[in-house]
């Protein structure tokens, strides 16, 4: 089992969505930063990852047909020529309203204390490096800033990935544009998901915290 498709949207583009949606079509399971929480085995390698170490790609991704979200989408560029085969999804938004999902959930959760650290892993250590200060340079609260990195991601993915290979798309679209890209049939009687948007992000990361007092 490779991957087949390499998913090089941010997170908060619907990817939580998206990674349930591809499941359903057969390209389980599929990579997602929940599986850093899952996994904290994992996190050691993505952070070499960051460091610009060689990675052994088929170990990362053992077991899984699909990724989305970060941090695979940081590193789509690395993924595409180490899977040649494999089909890019680059999930996008509205940008003001990504910012604002992304504000209001994920960023809340920028705590790589140690005191996080032994209650959650080491997730949030990996996302504080690979996100807040790779991606955004430790500006995201620069809401132009963080915007003009997030449409700029999106260009440089439309630049790189040729476009027979790549699907721009935006989960609203449901199951139509996504099926006729990947070559499968829409399933039958099944609505397509929509997942974690930004209460219910709240909601669980308020229940994972009052875990961990």
């Amino acid at each position: 089992m490779s991957l087949e498709v390499i998913g090089a949207g941010f997170g908060r583009t619907g990817t939580m969505s998206l990674k349930v949606a591809l499941e359903e079509l057969g390209y389980g399971p599929c990579y997602h930063m929940v599986e850093l929480f899952e996994h904290p085995e994992h996190v050691q390698r993505w952070e070499a990852a960051v460091r610009g170490e060689p990675i052994d790609w088929e170990e990362v991704f053992s077991g899984y047909r699909a990724t989305v979200d970060w941090p695979g989408a940081a590193f789509y560029k690395e993924l595409t020529k180490a899977y040649p085969e494999a089909k890019v999804l680059l999930s996008v938004r509205d940008p003001e309203r990504w910012y604002e999902s992304t504000r209001k959930t994920i960023y809340t959760t920028v705590d790589p204390s140690p005191e996080m650290i032994a209650a959650v892993g080491p997730a949030p250590r990996l996302n504080d490096e690979l996100i807040w200060k790779r991606t955004f340079g430790g500006n995201f609260e620069d809401r132009r800033h963080a915007t003009e990195v997030f449409e700029r991601h999106n260009e440089e993915v439309k630049e790189h990935v040729p476009a027979k290979r790549l699907l721009v798309y935006e989960v609203k679209d449901g199951w139509g544009p996504l099926c006729e890209f990947l070559g499968v049939e829409v399933p039958k009687a099944k609505p397509f998901p929509h997942l974690n948007d930004t209460e219910a992000f709240i909601k669980r990361i308020q229940e994972h915290r009052a875990r961990s007092d």
